[in-house]
This record gives C-alpha cells, sequence and structure tokens, in this order.
C-alpha cells in the first residue's frame, strides 16, 4: 500500500504486503558466535538457521521452543526438536546442535536459550536470531529487552510474501498471525516485554483495515 492510498479501497494482500516489509528487518548478517532458532510453527525456519550453521556464519546452532498453540496439533515433537531434526537432515553435526524444548514463548525462547548456554559457559558477544519473516522486528524488539549485551542479528527464510503460504500455513492463517504481531509491536512495548519500535501511519491504517475485514483471531487483548 503506497503512502497516501486509501487503504479501505486497497487489496488485501497490498495491505498484508505493507505490514510484511515494516516486519522485516533485512539485515547483513556477519560470523556469531551463535545461531538460536526462535520456535514457530515453520520448519523452514529450522531449516534456514542450518544453512546458516553451514555457511560457516557461528559454530554453534541452538533451536529454542515448547510446543505452542499453533504446533501442538502439528507436531509430534517439540518445535525446537523439530527444527533440530531438520539441521540435522541438513548435514549440521549433532554436537553442534543444543536444543531448548521447554520455551512457550519469545520472551522464553529469549531467557531459556540464556541460560542454556549460561550452563555451558557460553556467553556470546554477537548472535543471529532466526525467526519468520514477519517476526523478524518483534524478535529483534523482545531481544532488546530480555537480553541486550550481545550484538543482536535476525535473519528469516528468505521467501516472498506472495510464496511464504503453503498448504499447511495458508494464506489467511499467515495474515491473521501476522496481524496479531504487528499489534505486539506496541502492545508488548506498552507492558514492557519488547522495546518500543515506530510503527509508521501506513502501517497501522492497513492494520486497522485488515481488523477491520475479520483477521482478528490472533490479536492480544
Amino acid at each position: 500500500m503506497t503512502s497516501g492510498a486509501n487503504p479501505a479501497a486497497a487489496p488485501t494482500d497490498d495491505l498484508a504486503r505493507t505490514l510484511w516489509d515494516y516486519m522485516l528487518l533485512r539485515h547483513d548478517l556477519a560470523p556469531a558466535d551463535v545461531i538460536i532458532a526462535l520456535g514457530s510453527n515453520d520448519v523452514r525456519v529450522g531449516e534456514h538457521a542450518a544453512r546458516l550453521y553451514l555457511r560457516g556464519l557461528a559454530p554453534l546452532l541452538l533451536c529454542s521452543g515448547g510446543l505452542g498453540r499453533l504446533t501442538v496439533r502439528e507436531f509430534e515433537r517439540s518445535e525446537a526438536e523439530t527444527f533440530a531434526d531438520a539441521a540435522l537432515r541438513l548435514g549440521v553435526p549433532r554436537a553442534a546442535v543444543l536444543v531448548e524444548p521447554a520455551s512457550a514463548n519469545t520472551g522464553e525462547n529469549i531467557d531459556f536459550s540464556r541460560a542454556l548456554l549460561a550452563e555451558r559457559g557460553i556467553v556470546p558477544s554477537r548472535v543471529i536470531a532466526v525467526q519468520k519473516p514477519y517476526m523478524e522486528r518483534r524478535a529483534w524488539a523482545t531481544f532488546k529487552r530480555r537480553w541486550p549485551e550481545p550484538d543482536l542479528q535476525v535473519a528469516s527464510p528468505p521467501i516472498p510474501y506472495d510464496e511464504y503460504p503453503t498448504a499447511r500455513i495458508p494464506r489467511d492463517l499467515v495474515i491473521s498471525i501476522l496481524v496479531g504481531d504487528v499489534q505486539r509491536m506496541w502492545v508488548y512495548a506498552e507492558r514492557g516485554f519488547q522495546v518500543p519500535q515506530p510503527v509508521p501511519d501506513d502501517v497501522r491504517a492497513a492494520w486497522r483495515e485488515l481488523v477491520a475485514r475479520g483477521y482478528r483471531s490472533h490479536l492480544v487483548g
């Protein structure tokens, strides 16, 4: 959606792309001490984290996540174990993979991963966090609140909006989760869960219109 356009007249996908583009940070990655794959319903996140490891961007891959609202009926094992299995299939050595299978949200992903590394005497100075494309900004903002010390880079599978939906993760679900994650940018900042981030007027306008069109299932109260 272009700046100044009437959101009520915009196609739904144009509105969703406005939110999607806002949530992407497009960091240029430099080598780090650890790659942390933050759990989600999309195994492509774990696969992308594995490929970053195989490119030599870190000596360690930590997969974090229990079973959540989107995965409890989808995955046979925790998000972390599912991601770790994907990484092993792609050739990441088992000795390079750590698994944190208990966290239930992004804040716990960060806290529990930090504790797991500390137990092994690892205090990273630079971290690459891997999430879904439309969660990059929220992951960054949460990380900066919960664990601000490391230099943080955020990455996601390089999949454009139009190619992202799958049979298992359909378009309307993607848009609903995206709408919920954008709302969390200000709600969670107000609650102290994330550092504040500016939200441009066109993003808020697109968000309001998508809510008006019924994409409310992942909003927080």
